[in-house]
């Protein structure tokens, strides 16, 4: 919890790596995952870096392995995935993977190149036959049919004979010029009305569709085609329809005249097409068995060379030392993990068969160190909604831990169903407990996989919904009976009363029974006619209370970071101020919502006062119609006075200091703000974030240690004061903050406003499709309708309650807590820690390959 409150104490140090150990280090640290390298070559271009030739033969090796994984996917061959992480392969294995893969590549294309060609001639040979089995069964339909005729391919589709009135005889028919081919059949309308332009109605076309669909050998689509004989006379007729058949890719075919020259032609092609199909199944299984072998390891492969890049890649970002024997890195790593990476560096060391072992020194820098919380499966889902808003600064408080609990809870409140929550809670529980089987499926789905990633937050939204379903006695829109109600019934209510909901009115002058009930919203209220007015005045004074009580602990929050980053004076002149504001106006008004419950009853219920006159007659300094307790009149002037005070005491005390402190007027001028100093050596303790306005000289030079060279990444020795733009900054920020109360005040009213929606729809849902009209029918059919109308309410009930709802209440909890919570201690100006670790580099390659 330490670290997930306060991020991790983090140092700058320097790795000084020999070069012949610098690979081996670089692996150990990136399976250990804890340290951030900074680029110490910005200035240097990618090409002209020390290891690019490295990186480029990785991107190679990433490219050959690409095509392998497409050959695979396309042959349909499942790659295996036994979840091994091998280890980073050593600088002389790559020689061996380039062999690899490049004789796996070339052996690929060599057969891909063969069966693209067989494919070829298997589809021509199948084009031929089908050309000579329809031109033998058209020129016997001329044999036996004196009057055939043949289609022309005028825009008529009318029908001429090739010698006039007469028809074809069988005797005549060859002394035609003919050819034959196959043309794809969406192109034959243009085909046919070409050929009747160009040859001017001269040719006869006969077409004869191809039953079986054909496939491309390029692409392996499906063709649908059709042959045609084309009748002519004349070769400059002949010229002309070789041409558009060439235009339109229509494949001409030789198709002998004589009837035994096309049954042996149909013989030898047969043959040939039986010989193709064998030679195919066997080139096809060593295909197979390639790429099977292939599939076998190609997820280990990609996990070797994406490692081998991302070392080199790293390597890129150091120095080379003049002389050319050690590498020089800076990095950013936590304090509590150095023993860890002084382990794995000696590691490294040792594997490398260096006799020199690595050295990490840790720095003294000014520059802001990053955030890094660390997270588990549970609680990486709340340190991403809060990361989302912003990135902490370095050891600034980090809400996520507070998020845990409050987050559900204030879900719960505007989603308060003990049903509806149950359903969401099994959902969730399904979730945790299958994650594991899950993990490969449903969380790399673009839709679903946020409910997954969020499956813990999902079961604490459905347990807290249950709970506060249990306090307003709210069940899929009903209420339970459990303890009896406390309510006695009077004379002037019946049973049928009781069964007609919104019949009669509940006064507890008349009809309270003394003892309340033991939790929750007594039952009998479901059936009052006066429900809404009881449970809407509950549930905003408790939005209310629970809004400012957040908010009060957020400005709590804000003195816990000023305490730890000794920044005194802004507890006094920021902290304390906004305290008093808050507590005297909206903590105030908490109090009297609960002397409002404590002093008036039943009794004398009609003389409570309105909270909200009693507030503006607060400010209006009036005297309150009914006072709460003795001397109100003078204690709300008092509070308000106070409050008000406190508004120019933000707006001209902290800038009035600063000027002080400038001037020398309150000790020495400081030229710098926000030195970040770690003590170097001996203790892992943060020697603070000093600001210049809140320690004196002595007390300064006691706790900082300067470092040689100030002006580091952009700090300069001289910084400018300017009373004007302090004003101005320290002046938006108070007004911010006072009228940011009052609207972020009336913004929890969203609890009591979700609430009540939530609960109406899902009285409409249960009354509409259920109770007026599956329960209004008896008997066989009754019993049918109640099937039917179940299921239409469960699914809208899904739909539109769970996830609708669900989303709408998630999304103003999450505005709640971005917005009226976090703005008053949480800055989210830093930026987060992100060390070189092969699981994370690994983790985004597989997302953007499912992508």
């Amino acid at each position: 919890m330490g670290s997930l409150y306060r991020s991790e104490e983090m140092c700058k140090a320097q790795v000084f790596l020999q070069s012949e150990a610098a690979y081996a280090c670089v692996a150990e640290l990136g399976e250990l995952g804890l340290v951030q390298f900074r680029d110490l070559n910005p200035d240097v271009n990618a090409f002209q870096r020390k290891f690019v030739n490295e990186v480029r033969r990785c991107d190679e090796m990433e490219r050959k392995l690409r095509f392998l994984e497409k050959e695979i996917l396309r042959a349909d061959i499942r790659i295996l995935d036994t979840g091994e992480n091998p280890e980073a392969p050593a600088p002389r294995e790559m020689i061996d993977l380039e062999s690899c893969f490049e004789k796996l590549e070339n052996e690929i294309q060599e057969i891909n190149t063969n069966q693209e060609a067989l494919k070829r001639n298997y589809l021509e040979l199948t084009e031929l036959k089908h050309i000579l089995e329809k031109a033998q069964q058209f020129f016997e339909e001329i044999d036996y049919h004196h009057d055939f005729q043949i289609r022309d391919v005028d825009k008529d589709e009318e029908s001429h004979t090739m010698l006039g009135e007469e028809g074809l005889r069988p005797g005549q028919a060859m002394s035609f010029g003919f050819v034959a081919g196959v043309i794809q059949r969406e192109r034959i309308p243009a085909f046919e009305q070409m050929l009747w332009r160009v040859c001017r109605g001269n040719v006869f076309l006969r077409l004869a569709e191809i039953d079986t669909a054909l496939e491309d050998p390029s692409t392996g689509d499906e063709m649908q085609k059709s042959v045609f004989i084309i009748f002519f006379q004349g070769d400059q007729l002949k010229t002309r329809v070789k041409k558009i058949c060439e235009g339109f890719r229509a494949t001409l075919y030789p198709c002998p005249e004589s009837q035994g020259e096309r049954k042996e032609m149909a013989l030898g092609v047969n043959t040939r097409i039986e010989d193709l199909q064998a030679v195919l199944s066997q080139t096809d299984e060593h295909r197979q068995r390639v790429l099977s072998s292939a599939a076998n390891n190609l997820r280990v492969w990609f996990i070797k060379v994406r490692k081998l890049k991302a070392i080199y890649h790293t390597l890129n970002l150091f120095n080379l030392d003049v002389t050319q024997k050690c590498l020089i890195a800076e990095c950013w790593c936590p304090v509590s993990d150095l023993e860890q990476i002084q382990i794995a560096l000696r590691r490294g060391t040792e594997r490398s068969g260096s006799s020199v072992s690595s050295i990490l020194n840790r720095m003294e820098t000014i520059e802001p160190p990053p955030t890094y919380n660390r997270t588990n499966k549970f609680t990486e889902v709340f340190q991403e909604i809060v990361d989302a808003f912003g990135i902490a600064n370095y050891r600034e408080v980090n809400p996520a831990p507070f998020t845990i609990i409050t987050f559900p809870f204030l879900f719960a409140v505007m989603f308060g169903d003990a049903g509806h929550g149950l359903i969401m809670t099994l959902f969730a529980l399904w979730l945790i407990l299958r994650e594991k089987q899950l993990a490969n499926t449903l969380a790399k789905n673009e839709m679903v996989g946020p409910l997954y990633s969020g499956r813990y937050i999902i079961f604490l939204m459905g347990l807290f919904s249950i709970y506060s379903g249990i306090l307003y006695n709210d069940c899929f829109s009903k209420s339970i009976n459990i303890f009896g109600s406390s309510w006695k019934v009077g004379s002037m209510i019946n049973k049928t009363d009781l069964s007609q909901p919104g019949s009669f009115i509940l006064n507890p002058a008349d009809s309270f029974a003394g003892s309340p009930y033991p939790i929750g919203v007594d039952p009998i209220w479901q059936v009052s006619n006066n429900k809404l007015n009881v449970l809407n005045s509950l549930k905003m004074k408790l939005s209310v209370t629970l809004g400012i009580s957040q908010m009060v602990f957020g400005v709590i929050l804000s003195y816990v970071n000023y305490r730890f980053f000794r920044q005194r004076m802004d507890v006094y002149l920021v902290f304390i101020p906004q305290l008093i504001f808050i507590m005297f106006i909206f903590g105030y008004l908490i109090l009297m919502i609960f002397l409002k419950w404590f002093l008036f009853d039943d009794t004398n219920s009609s003389e409570a006062p309105s909270l909200i006159i009693t507030l503006i007659n607060m400010f209006m300094f009036t005297p309150p119609l009914h006072q709460l307790y003795t001397g109100q009149l003078v204690i709300q002037h008092f509070l308000v006075v106070i409050a008000v005070f406190c508004v120019p005491f933000l707006l001209f005390g902290k800038p009035t200091y600063r000027y002080l402190v400038h001037t020398g007027k309150l000790g020495k001028a400081v030229n710098y703000r926000d030195v970040r100093m770690l003590k170097p050596g001996g203790s892992d303790e943060l020697r603070g974030i000093v600001d210049q306005d809140e320690l004196g000289e002595g007390d300064l030079e006691a706790s900082v240690e300067y470092p040689e060279d100030r002006s580091t990444e952009g700090h300069s020795n001289e910084e400018e004061f300017d009373l004007f733009e302090e004003m101005i900054h320290q002046s938006i920020e108070t007004i911010e903050y006072c009228l940011s109360l009052i609207s972020h005040t009336a913004s929890y009213l969203r609890l009591w406003a979700l609430s009540l929606a939530h609960a109406e729809l899902s009285d409409v849902l249960w009354g509409m499709i259920l109770a007026d009209t599956a329960f209004t029918i008896n008997g066989f059919f009754g019993g049918i309708m109640i099937f039917i109308t179940f299921s239409v309410w469960a699914c809208l009930t899904v739909f539109i309650l769970l996830m609708m709802e669900g989303l709408s209440a998630f999304l103003h909890t999450l505005r709640l807590h971005w917005v009226e919570f976090q703005s008053k201690f949480y800055s989210g100006g830093g930026y987060i820690f992100a060390p070189f670790s092969f699981a994370t580099i690994l983790d985004i390659r597989d997302e953007l390959h499912h992508d």
